[in-house]
């Protein structure tokens, strides 16, 4: 894994070989001198966060309809409140 590191302007002329380097490994871009983003491949990304997801992310994903999902329906009991 190598290690990038360029400054903001430099990033702005160079996006694409930018991106390049980040199949390589993180690219710090700094901002006057101090790190202030990481751009990384979407690869190392869901590497990195282990690939969660929420319920909602996954049911929106393409493909979901064909999943078939049918949770309990809940059933909640009422009881006299006790105000003694």
């Amino acid at each position: 894994m190598t290690i990038t590191t360029v400054s903001s302007r430099e990033f702005n002329h160079g996006v694409s070989d930018a991106k390049r380097a980040a199949n390589n490994g993180p690219v710090f871009i700094t901002d006057r001198g101090r790190p202030a983003h990481v751009l990384m491949s979407f690869e190392d990304y869901q590497r990195l966060t282990g690939q969660r997801r929420n319920i909602a992310d996954a049911l929106a994903m393409p493909g979901s309809a064909d999943i078939e999902f049918e949770p309990p329906r809940a059933t909640i009991d009422t009881r006299p409140a006790d105000f003694s």
